[in-house]
């Protein structure tokens, strides 16, 4: 059985269709991006998968559990045990602090906890936020205090409606290294957003179109990724002799992956001539930025929450799909143009640089 089934959904307001017979599954641990245009259903399909709202006609259901069938306190109860929310425009209690909001939810929950609410805006880099009201925090702050509220309960199912929406580049990649964490504890995460480069970090998605499903996509990035890594794992090899080209004999990535590697040489970011295989300039070139932004993607999950240099390398492989030149070096200029990743390896410099 799917953790979540969405059967035949079916929202009408009159005679407007928000959502029109609708249906998907989502598998347990799970990540999954639902996109579309404005007014395709996005926001509707959230709200009725977590139980704030009522389909016209179907059904969802949820651990076997249909939703419609629960009577409303019942499904506040499932909300608060199973449900997390993350608002684009946050919803904090104005005259709240940031531990006291966080324990808002616990309360609704079951007991409130100060010490476990600190721990919590702890784990998402605001332990000097705790006792700030929502007005005197930034908007990443109050995101992040959104994200620890939806966790503080442990939900198994994390719905979050345009997370980074009113966010900059460098809070939207603190924001989305967090729902990286979410999904590697096992969260069932769902992300409805305009952003392709927030939709490509899902393992799947979702489009709607006029209330419709018109397409269901596990996602092709992963090719991407495998790119990157293969240069990456070139430009190392061509380092370690010197910067001499590599036989294609000595260089164990190219019998693992001899299709990718002419495709990249298509691409014109590798010469294989020869039986020799050598960075081109531009291949160079993107080497270096994947090196770079993986670099200070790892500083800035340093800095901010602390994190132990054992996982810095697997979260930071999670976010820096999101990462552009651009967005790379403005998070460069946030700490301040580091010289090194937190193990001690170079980060290539950027045009944000000082000399």
């Amino acid at each position: 059985m799917a953790f979540i089934e969405v059967r035949g959904v079916t929202k009408r307001y009159g005679g407007i269709y928000a959502l029109n017979h609708t249906s998907f599954t989502v598998e347990r641990g799970e990540w999954m991006a639902v996109v579309g245009p404005s007014g395709s259903g996005k926001s509707t399909l959230l709200n009725i998968l977590g139980g704030l709202d009522e389909p016209t006609e179907g059904h969802v259901l949820m651990e076997g559990r249909d939703l419609s069938r629960l009577s409303g306190p019942e499904r506040a109860r499932f909300r608060a045990e199973k449900i997390g929310f993350i608002f684009q425009t946050y919803h904090l209690v104005p005259y709240l602090t940031a531990v006291e909001n966080v324990m808002l939810a616990q309360y609704f929950h079951s007991l409130a906890d100060e010490a476990e609410a600190e721990d919590a805006l702890r784990c998402v880099g605001l332990g000097d936020r705790l006792h700030h009201l929502p007005s005197q925090l930034s908007g990443g702050e109050q995101q992040r205090v959104c994200i620890a509220r939806a966790l503080i309960n442990q939900p198994a199912l994390v719905l979050a409606d345009e997370p980074t929406g009113s966010l900059d580049e460098v809070n939207e990649a603190i924001v989305m290294s967090l729902f990286s964490r979410m999904h590697r504890e096992g969260r069932t995460v769902i992300v409805v957003t305009h952003d392709p480069n927030i939709a490509r970090m899902a393992e799947r998605r979702i489009e709607l179109h006029h209330g419709r499903l018109t397409e269901v996509t596990i996602l092709a990035h992963r090719e991407e990724e495998l790119f990157d890594g293969l240069l990456r794992a070139v430009w190392k090899a061509q380092g370690a002799s010197g910067g001499a080209s590599l036989t294609t004999d000595a260089l164990p990535e190219f019998n693992a992956s001899r299709a990718t590697f002419h495709l990249l040489a298509a691409g014109g970011w590798l010469d294989l001539s020869g039986g020799r295989v050598a960075l081109t300039p531009k291949g160079e070139q993107r080497a270096l930025n994947v090196i770079r932004r993986h670099r200070v993607a790892e500083r800035l999950l340093y800095e901010v929450f602390g994190m132990d240099k054992e996982i810095l390398h697997e979260s930071a492989h999670k976010i820096e799909g999101i990462l552009n030149p651009q967005s790379t070096d403005r998070i460069c200029t946030y700490l301040n143009h580091p010289r090194t990743c937190p193990h001690g390896d170079p980060i290539p410099r950027g045009a944000c640089c000082p000399n």
